[in-house]
């Protein structure tokens, strides 16, 4: 293990590199109030693919896809990566609609305002940050906790330099620095992940080792019809999946790719290439239990590595992830900023490109104070972050539904989005409950609202909206 002073040492320099960089960049590019928002056509299909990649692959993947083999087994962790998977694909058709009927569109509750009105846009605003708030939270906590594996650095110290090293470049650069930065972080994150599965390999003895071994202490973990494992793998997906549509993040770079065609190649390969490394890493859930390595799920890959682990690659975990963690804390950093700077506009409307730059600002460094506490205290965000699961799937039909339907109108999407948050809401297991009707909540959220927006959509038709109307509502903002 790392001494304490050496662990310090690394995070220190590694943050403050990538804060370095990205603050260069953005001294070099002098953008726009709208580079900074959208960075509107200048990403190609390759830079699309690398943010993508880099925005996905969080710190959490070295705890999460474990931990749930560890109890789902195959089953799980294959619906794991194929949610993982599945947000890309679908927002490639919903990606390249939005581009089609708004061309100069920022955010997707500047979408909500303009389709459905103020009810359902202060709904869609409030799920939003609250996800964007809980993600930023949950990467810094696990940033944290990989430290304090190594050393005994208090949480809210790393907690305190990673975040504050990634507000510093994001709020100075905004979308192209963060896309600027993500590019740097793959050229760690790619080679030292590889590198920790070659090790996870040859601390597991081989495939035929683990197989034998897990058919001896828990066979059920093998089988892809297992029932516990297919739920689980079904309650991943639909959550992983409506969720992602609602990452402001996603629609930033929807509008950041150079054209259609390379949003649409982008965000294909983005996905596609995701979904084999949550498999992977969820491997060692399964190598976690065949080996008998302890009793704490939740850090199971460790629990393999560490015991044959060489001195110098625990000091590349460092990097690994910060990279990981950073890459994502500031998609979702820049990602509220985004939403800020357009709301704000909403609110000012004569308000010069500085003002709203200084607002956006403003709300990110507020938003850090309540992340950096509640990450320096390691709680665990998970049943936050199912609660914010639970409320994009009650409003993602409703809300995509308006890129193509003329006849739903603002007060059929708010009745059908609350319907299915109250459905949802019914069978959510409560905190200190089991999490058996997880999947039951989800699919009760998704569904309900269907069933309401078409019942309802007939009683109450409206007035048929002009959908290519909307780009003569959304502007761009003010240089």
């Amino acid at each position: 293990m790392p001494g304490t002073g050496t662990a310090l040492a690394w995070v220190i320099l590694f943050s403050a590199g990538f804060a370095l960089a990205g603050v260069w960049y953005a001294r070099r590019s002098h953008d726009t109030l709208e580079d900074y928002i959208v960075a509107r056509n200048s990403q190609s299909a390759t830079a699309t693919i690398l943010t993508l990649l880099a925005s996905s692959l969080g710190a959490w993947i070295l705890f999460a896809p474990a931990q749930a083999a560890t109890w789902g087994g195959l089953a799980a962790i294959t619906g794991y990566a194929l949610g993982a998977m599945s947000p890309r694909l679908v927002m490639i058709p919903l990606g390249q609609r939005m581009r089609e009927l708004i061309p100069r569109g920022h955010t997707l509750t500047e979408f909500v305002m303009a389709r459905y009105g103020r009810g359902l846009y202060g709904l869609i605003l409030v799920i939003m940050l609250f996800y964007l708030g809980i993600s930023i939270t949950a990467e810094i906590t696990a940033m944290a906790k990989i430290i304090a594996l190594m050393a005994p650095i208090p949480l809210w110290l790393t907690a305190g330099i990673v975040l504050g090293c990634t507000l510093l470049y994001t709020a100075w650069g905004g979308l192209k620095a963060s896309i600027f930065t993500d590019k740097i972080q793959m050229i760690i994150i790619l080679p030292l992940l590889l590198a920790l599965v070659v090790l996870g390999w040859q601390a597991s003895g081989g495939m035929d080792a683990v197989r034998l071994n897990l058919q001896a202490r828990a066979p059920q973990l093998l089988a892809l019809d297992n029932l516990v494992g297919l739920k689980a793998g079904l309650t991943f997906f639909v959550a992983i999946l409506l969720t992602g549509l609602f990452h402001q993040g996603n629609w930033q770079r929807v509008y950041a790719a150079r054209s259609t065609r390379a949003m649409r190649r982008g965000f294909l390969l983005g996905g596609l290439l995701v979904g084999p490394v949550i498999f992977i890493m969820g491997l060692f859930g399964l190598v976690f239990v065949a080996q008998d390595a302890g009793s704490d799920s939740s850090v199971a890959l460790f629990s393999v590595l560490a015991p044959r682990m060489p001195a110098l690659f625990m000091l590349a975990l460092i990097p690994l992830g910060l990279s990981l963690v950073m890459s994502s804390a500031d998609t979702a950093i820049s990602a509220v900023s985004s939403m800020i700077a357009v709301d704000a506009r909403r609110l000012m409307p004569d308000a010069s490109a500085a003002v709203l730059m200084h607002w956006s600002r403003l709300a990110i460094y507020v938003l850090a104070v309540p992340v950096w506490i509640a990450s320096a205290q390691g709680y665990s965000v998970l049943y936050l972050f199912l609660l914010a699961d639970l409320f994009c799937s009650a409003a993602a039909f409703p809300v995509f539904f308006g890129l193509y339907s003329t006849r739903c109108s603002g007060r059929v999407a708010l009745l059908a989005t609350l319907a299915g948050l109250a459905a949802g809401l019914w069978l959510f297991p409560a905190p200190d409950g089991p999490m058996d009707t997880l999947l039951e909540s989800f699919l009760l959220a998704a569904l309900v609202p269907v069933l309401v927006t078409l019942i309802f959509g007939r009683l109450w038709p409206g007035t048929r909206y002009d959908l290519h109307g909307m780009q003569d509502q959304i502007r761009s903002l003010p240089n």
